[in-house]
C-alpha cells in the first residue's frame, strides 16, 4: 500500500499549516474556491499515492521542461508527494535495464490503477520506425502501458494533434494518441508546451477527484480551455476600438496596439495564456510584444503564416463578423489622426484612379 500524499508531505517536513496552505493555492488555481480546498484536503490525507507512467513519444521534450518549472503547485511536491512517479525516462534516476524493469514492475502491480501521461505523438510510417525508444517500437510501447492505466493525459499539442511533426507532408505519418488509445477516458492538455501551471492543476485535480475534470469537445479542461485567449487579453480594448499595430516596429506596437494585424491568433485560440501567464504570471507572448500563433488549436502547424491576420474575426464597432481588414484599417486611421487621414484618402484617390484608367483600358 502506497503512503497517502498527506503522509508524504508531513515526512519531507511540511507542517499541517503549510499544507492546508497548498490545498488553498491549489483550489485557487483550479477555481474550486474554499470548498475544493477542503475536498483536496480530504482526498490527500486519505488517498494513496498514485502511480504514474510517462511516456516520451515523437517530440521534443518541451512539455517537460514546462513541466518543471511550475510553481503553483509547486513540482516538487507533485512528483514527491501527490503522485508516484515511477516511470519517465527523461528525469528518473534508473536508465536502461533497470528503467525498464520500474516500468514493468509498475504495470504489472497496479494494473488498473495507474495514470499513462504521454508526450509526443506517434509515428505510423513503415510500421512505426521512426520512434523506437530502448528498442521497441513507440506504437506497440503505447499500447501495452495504455492496456493497463486508469486514465491517460496528452501532453501537448504533439499528443494532442500531432503538432509540427505531423505537418504536411507528414513524412512520418504521426497522429495524436487518440487515433491509437481508444478505449480509455483521455485528457489532452495542448500548447507547445502547455503552461506549467495547467499540467500540475490538471493532476490535481484527477488525484482529488478520482476523475477527468470537466471536458469540451475536443477533450480538452474546461476550466482552462474555456475561453479564448482574446477574451481576457489586456490588448482587447485596443481591438474593441480598431486601434492596430501594422508592423511590429510601428507607432502602434510600441503603444501597445492590438496585434492582429500582424497575424495574433487570440480571437481564435482557447487556452488560458492570458490569465495565468508564463513564469509565475511574469509574462506571455502577446505582452512581450509577439503575437498569439494559436499552439493550442488543432493543426495551427497547416494554418498558414503566423503573420497573415484571422480574416473572419472583427472588432465590434463594425456590427458583426464578416468584414474585410481594409475596413479595419480605415478605423484605426480615424483614430490615430489627421495626418494619417490624410495618408489614407491619398491612397483612396490613387486606387480610384487606378481602377477608373483600368476601367477605360488605360494604364493604372
Amino acid at each position: 500500500m502506497l503512503e497517502t500524499q498527506y503522509q508524504a508531505l508531513r515526512r519531507q517536513g511540511v507542517s499541517r499549516r503549510s499544507f492546508l496552505q497548498f490545498c488553498s493555492l491549489t483550489a485557487a488555481s483550479l477555481g474550486l474556491g474554499n470548498a475544493g480546498a477542503q475536498e483536496i484536503a480530504h482526498a490527500m490525507e486519505t488517498k494513496p499515492r498514485t502511480p504514474v507512467i510517462w511516456l516520451h513519444g515523437l517530440e521534443c521534450t518541451c512539455c517537460s521542461e514546462s513541466f518543471i518549472r511550475s510553481y503553483s503547485p509547486v513540482v516538487q511536491d507533485v512528483v514527491l508527494s501527490m503522485v508516484s512517479l515511477d516511470y519517465d525516462d527523461t528525469i528518473m534516476a534508473a536508465a536502461g535495464e533497470q528503467a525498464e524493469e520500474s516500468l514493468h514492475e509498475t504495470m504489472e502491480k497496479y494494473k488498473g490503477n495507474y495514470i499513462l501521461a504521454v508526450e509526443g505523438n506517434v509515428p505510423l510510417n513503415e510500421g512505426g520506425i521512426n520512434c523506437i525508444p530502448n528498442g521497441e517500437i513507440f506504437l506497440n510501447k503505447i499500447k501495452k502501458v495504455a492496456e493497463g492505466a486508469k486514465a491517460v493525459i496528452g501532453w501537448g499539442s504533439c499528443a494532442a494533434w500531432g503538432c509540427v511533426q505531423a505537418a504536411k507532408p507528414n513524412p512520418t505519418k504521426s497522429v495524436p494518441i487518440t487515433e491509437i488509445i481508444t478505449d480509455k477516458p483521455i485528457v489532452l492538455v495542448p500548447g507547445c508546451p502547455p503552461i506549467p501551471e495547467v499540467m500540475t492543476s490538471v493532476i490535481t485535480y484527477i488525484l482529488a477527484y478520482d476523475r477527468l475534470p470537466p471536458l469540451d469537445r475536443l477533450g480538452r479542461p474546461k476550466m482552462f480551455y474555456g475561453q479564448r485567449i482574446h477574451d481576457k487579453c489586456y490588448r482587447r480594448g485596443h481591438f474593441d476600438a480598431g486601434q492596430f499595430a501594422e508592423k511590429f516596429d510601428d507607432a502602434g506596437a510600441k503603444l501597445g496596439y492590438c496585434l492582429y494585424k500582424v497575424g495574433c491568433k487570440g480571437p481564435t485560440t482557447y487556452a488560458p495564456c492570458s490569465t495565468v501567464q508564463w513564469n509565475e504570471g511574469l509574462s506571455w507572448p502577446v505582452k512581450s510584444g509577439h503575437g498569439c500563433i494559436g499552439c493550442a488549436e488543432p493543426n495551427f502547424f497547416d494554418k498558414g503564416s503566423f503573420y497573415k491576420h484571422e480574416t473572419t474575426v472583427l472588432p465590434p464597432i463594425f456590427g458583426g463578423v464578416e468584414a474585410t481588414v481594409d475596413k479595419v484599417g480605415l478605423a484605426t486611421v480615424a483614430v490615430v489622426g489627421a495626418a494619417a487621414a490624410a495618408h489614407a484618402a491619398l491612397s483612396a484617390v490613387a486606387q480610384a484612379r487606378a481602377k477608373t484608367n483600368k476601367e477605360i483600358g488605360g494604364k493604372e
